[in-house]
Order: C-alpha cells, then sequence, then structure tokens
C-alpha cells in the first residue's frame, strides 16, 4: 500500500501543471462553499437572534386555543394560578431552561389628550423579561435605563412619531377587560421601543401589575409563558420535555395547553428555510465544480498514461492494483485541495471578522457582520469533498484496470 502512495504522489508531481490546477479548483470550491456557508450563517444567526432575543424567546406556553385566536388577543384564554403552577413544575428547575417571564398580552384606546388610537401591549415583570429577550434592551431608545416602572410604558416607535409622543410625556390608556368594564389608566413614557421586521414589531410593554389594575384582575393570571434555554441546540429536547404538559386533559376531558417553539410562531421560519435551501443548493453546485474537474483529470491521465499503464499491466500488475492506483491519485488530490481550502478559508473568513463590515437589514442599520466557521463544518465539507475525489475517480480508474497490455503498448 505504502508502494501505491509513493506511485502516485511521484504521479502527481510528474505532471505538476495539471496537478497544481486540478487543487486550485478544489481549492476554489472549498473556499466558495465554506465562506458562503460562514456568511449564510451569519445573516442566519442574526435574524434568529432578532426573533428570540428580542420578541418571541425560544418557546411560548399557552392556554389551548390562545394561539389560534392571538389576533384578538382573548383575555379569556389566559392562564390562571393553577395552571401556571402546572407549567412552573416542567420549567422552574429545568436544567435546560435558562430563564422564563410571564406576560399578559392585551390590546388598549392610547391617547395623548389629543388624539387616540389603537395600541398593543405586553405586560411583564421587566427584571425577568429582559433575561429572557436579553436583545430587548438593545431596542429601547431615548432611555437612559433598562428598568420598566410601574406607571411607565414603553411606546412602540411608529406609535410614537404618529402621534408625536416623547420620553416624559403622560398618556391615557384605556381597555376593557374579559367582562367587558372600561377603565383607564394614566402612564408616563420612559422609552421608545424601536421597530423590528414581522409581527410584534409595534408592541409597547408596561408593567405587569399596571395590566393587571387597568384589568382588574385579582390572582395570578398570564397570556403566555416564554422560555429562554440555555443552549438553543436543546430546543427539540425541551420539546419533548413539555409534551406531557399538551397531553394533560382539563375537566373537560379536553387539552389544557399548548406548547409552540418560535419556528412555530415565527412567518420569518420559512425564510430562514429559504436560506438553508439556498446554501446547500449553491453547495452543491460548487462540489460538482470539483467532481467534475477531477473527472476530466482523470480522464486526462489515463489517455496521457496508456503506454504506462500497459507496461505495468504486462509485467504483471493486477487490475485492482490499476484502480488503487488511481483512486489514490484523486484521494490526494481531494485531500490536499480540502486542507488549503479550509485554510484559505479560515483566512478569509479572520479578515472579515476582523475589518467588521457593516450592513442594513428593514429598520435596522450598522449591524456587524460576524461570519464564523465552526470546526464540525469545515470537518464536514472536507469528507464531501475527499468523498466526491474518489466517487470522481472511479470511472477513470476501472477503464485504466481494463485497459488490453497489447494495444496500449502499440499506441503511439
Amino acid at each position: 500500500m505504502n508502494n501505491i502512495f509513493k506511485i502516485s504522489y511521484r504521479n502527481l508531481l510528474r505532471n505538476s501543471r495539471r496537478t497544481l490546477l486540478t487543487s486550485s479548483l478544489i481549492t476554489l470550491g472549498v473556499v466558495f462553499v465554506l465562506v458562503y456557508s460562514s456568511l449564510a450563517e451569519s445573516f442566519k444567526g442574526y435574524m434568529v437572534g432578532q426573533i428570540t432575543d428580542s420578541m418571541l424567546g425560544h418557546i411560548q406556553i399557552h392556554k389551548k386555543g390562545y394561539v389560534a385566536s392571538v389576533d384578538n388577543l382573548p383575555l379569556d384564554k389566559n392562564l390562571k394560578n393553577k395552571q401556571i403552577q402546572k407549567i412552573e413544575e416542567f420549567i422552574k428547575d429545568n436544567s435546560l431552561v435558562e430563564s422564563y417571564s410571564y406576560r399578559i398580552k392585551f390590546g388598549a384606546m392610547f391617547s395623548n389628550f389629543v388624539s387616540s388610537t389603537n395600541i398593543r401591549l405586553n405586560a411583564v415583570n421587566p427584571k425577568d423579561e429582559f433575561q429572557t429577550l436579553p436583545l430587548l434592551k438593545d431596542r429601547l431608545k431615548n432611555t437612559d435605563k433598562i428598568a420598566l416602572k410601574k406607571g411607565e410604558i414603553l411606546v412602540p416607535e411608529l406609535l410614537a412619531k404618529g402621534m408625536k409622543v416623547k420620553k416624559g410625556d403622560t398618556i391615557v390608556l384605556v381597555a376593557n377587560n374579559k367582562n367587558g368594564s372600561v377603565n383607564g389608566i394614566n402612564l408616563k413614557i420612559s422609552g421608545i421601543v424601536t421597530r423590528i421586521s414581522g409581527p410584534g414589531g409595534r408592541d409597547g410593554y408596561i408593567h405587569i401589575d399596571d395590566a393587571k389594575r387597568v384589568l382588574r384582575i385579582k390572582g395570578k393570571e398570564v397570556s403566555e409563558i416564554v422560555v429562554r434555554l440555555k443552549d438553543t441546540s436543546m430546543l427539540p429536547k425541551l420539546k419533548e420535555q413539555l409534551k406531557p404538559l399538551e397531553e394533560m386533559l382539563n375537566k373537560n376531558d379536553k387539552p389544557s395547553f399548548e406548547v409552540h417553539t418560535w419556528t412555530n410562531l415565527s412567518p420569518f421560519y420559512n425564510i430562514i428555510k429559504m436560506l438553508d435551501l439556498m446554501n446547500a443548493s449553491i453547495k452543491i453546485i460548487l462540489i460538482s465544480i470539483v467532481l467534475i474537474s477531477i473527472l476530466n483529470v482523470m480522464i486526462m491521465s489515463v489517455y496521457e498514461r496508456i503506454k504506462e499503464v500497459g507496461t505495468i499491466a504486462a509485467m504483471g500488475t493486477p487490475p485492482r492494483t490499476i484502480v488503487k492506483l488511481f483512486l489514490t491519485e484523486g484521494l490526494m488530490l481531494g485531500v490536499f485541495g480540502a486542507i488549503c481550502g479550509s485554510v484559505v478559508s479560515l483566512v478569509i473568513v479572520k479578515i472579515l471578522e476582523i475589518s467588521q463590515i457593516t450592513y442594513s437589514f428593514g429598520k435596522q442599520s450598522n449591524l456587524i457582520l460576524e461570519p464564523s466557521l465552526s470546526g464540525m463544518d469545515i470537518l464536514n465539507i472536507s469528507i464531501i469533498v475527499i468523498i466526491i475525489s474518489l466517487i470522481a475517480s472511479i470511472s477513470p480508474a476501472l477503464k485504466a484496470s481494463k485497459l488490453d497490455p497489447v494495444e496500449a503498448l502499440r499506441t503511439n
């Protein structure tokens, strides 16, 4: 076997120009795949982060039927104290859960004493909400603090511009509770919540105690519980652990709860799936280039070395050894190209990371491009390229092994 590697290595060196060209094509294909993947993952990571860390969280738990009617923000489908206690049995001391936050979601009339408009509100416990949604604080402007105190409101940017209100202004919230009773409270604007793309980017925030006051809620009652994981890769595992919660029945023998991951709740998940599909398509195209380049080179190698193959065949070299010889050459080309491509890709990604290139997405600007390559990405692409190199070498290797020694030696 060592002799086969030595002979294959010498054959590649002997045709250095062809070897260099093929290796360059493989290297280029690997570089394009890895660099594109790192850029796509950076953009995908930003989108997922904005959705999960500033709005939805990783998992949301509701009373059964709430999500189906969420556009109406139904208060009659809130979770009561006993239901909340049941849910906490699954998440409070769960090793996968980093934090969770209670929310009361409702619609209200927003008035600046001159005009009025509708507003969607998330009533939260500020400490829990900012811990569960760490990027929410980055969406706040015109405020020198993160805390949301009782008697204060964070107003969505679009509404603040339309109603011409600013930090420090006093406004009135008027809301109907689930029984139809109307109540109003005065609140002070403590800051503005900037928009993000998609649903939820126009919601305001108030303290959960103020929501209970305006809605006349007594006791513990929430619309949803938002859960944040320590590691997002554990999302399927936690979803499985919460499955018994979904199977619990109420007194009418109907499911009591529903558990949704952010992928079920956000329409942007379809965009992310499209990005993954585009990523896979580009990988297939670039790897196909590697396949074609190696196939062409190995076929050329067979035709150029017909006499050489005929000679070693006439000397008694079995066909399988000839096959191994050409497969080894393809393997070496694949390994060399994969190593060079990986090194070049790491250098390019590091340069892009140091350069801190900025871009804009929707209403967000000056976003920093943060490409990164994991060892697993490099290993996977390298293995694929090496396997493709071997596959591309099979046909030329078989062709070489089937050459008739007599006919091969006659070839001019």
